[in-house]
């Protein structure tokens, strides 16, 4: 995952760990967000005939979480000179998008799950057929809420963000990351470079693209916008390595879904790899290595670096 030479650059800063900047309130920064998208998601989403699809779409969309996605949206926006304003139809999208990837993910012929944020997952509330359709649904909502609700953004700006989103939950992003995934379960043999490849595209792709396409809505610089894919597939990677150990040590109620169904299904992890506080390590160099690819944006960095620290800390 890391080369030799990578992990020597970083090894210093390792040392400090990854400890949250105590000058930037980053829960008062989260909460503040997150009910900003709350509210925004909230107006997205009205129920009309015939009434169940909607009320189904609606159950996942609005059942919680963390909204890391928007929120790391709106946060990279504004890091290049945008507004919450321009980016919240992008931000609002990118969560109908994964609440797709959750009903679809949770589904029998999928990972089977009946808990997801501390609620029956969607398709023990209102069947199979239904929560098909709800992610369907979402997914070409998603697209339909960034064309027609974007603002004051440039069209060449729009069009990239459309297509970085259509492929990061595509066959070049989630969907084929699910498939490998599938293709891996009961596996021994599972190498590194395919369980990075799995969770490159199933989960760092979405977290990527919440935050490329942030920047890209403000117009940011080439540069700039390479700088946050690095910072966005480091975080990724940190995100479901700290995933994969949480599922061994956290319980169903810290974690609001089923634990120990990676072990069930005789999954590879990467705790099954490298046992869990190599796991941990790893995380927290992918962290340290996001970190420095925003030291040039100074002061406005923070809210992004924060998160970063966020991920590897988080308990849920």
């Amino acid at each position: 995952m890391i080369s030799n030479q990578e992990q020597g650059t970083i090894a210093s800063s390792e040392m400090k760990a990854s400890q949250p900047d105590l000058k930037f309130d980053l829960s008062a920064y989260l909460a503040s967000r997150k009910a900003q998208v709350e509210a925004a998601l909230e107006r997205s989403m009205p129920i009309v005939y015939p009434e169940k699809i909607y009320e189904s779409m609606r159950y996942s969309l609005m059942a919680g979480g963390k909204r890391l996605r928007p929120i790391l949206c709106l946060a990279a926006c504004e890091l290049a000179g945008g507004t919450s304003d321009i980016a919240m139809p992008t931000a609002c999208a990118l969560e109908m998008v994964h609440t797709m990837s959750l009903i679809h993910d949770d589904l029998p012929a999928m990972d089977n799950d009946d808990y997801r944020r501390g609620k029956l997952t969607n398709h023990k509330v209102y069947g199979e057929d239904i929560a098909i359709l709800a992610g369907d649904g979402l997914l070409a909502y998603a697209f339909e809420y960034i064309v027609t609700c974007t603002h004051n953004v440039l069209p060449k700006n729009l069009l990239e963000v459309v297509a970085r989103l259509g492929r990061a939950v595509g066959a070049a992003g989630l969907v084929g990351g699910q498939v490998v995934d599938l293709e891996s379960e009961g596996k021994t043999d599972v190498a590194l470079e395919t369980l990075n490849f799995i969770h490159t595209h199933k989960t760092a792709a979405l977290l990527e693209a919440s935050v490329v396409c942030g920047a890209v809505l403000a117009d940011a610089p080439e540069a700039d916008r390479q700088r946050l894919v690095r910072y966005s597939q480091d975080i990724g990677l940190a995100f479901q390595i700290v995933d994969d150990v949480l599922d061994i040590t956290a319980t169903q109620e810290a974690l609001g879904k089923t634990v120990g169904k990676d072990l069930q299904a005789k999954k590879v992890t990467y705790p099954s790899i490298w046992g869990i506080e190599e796991s941990k390590r790893q995380a927290r160099q992918l962290v340290e290595k996001a970190k420095s690819e925003l030291s040039v944006f100074g002061e406005a960095a923070r809210p992004l670096q924060a998160i970063a620290d966020f991920i590897t800390a988080r308990t849920y």
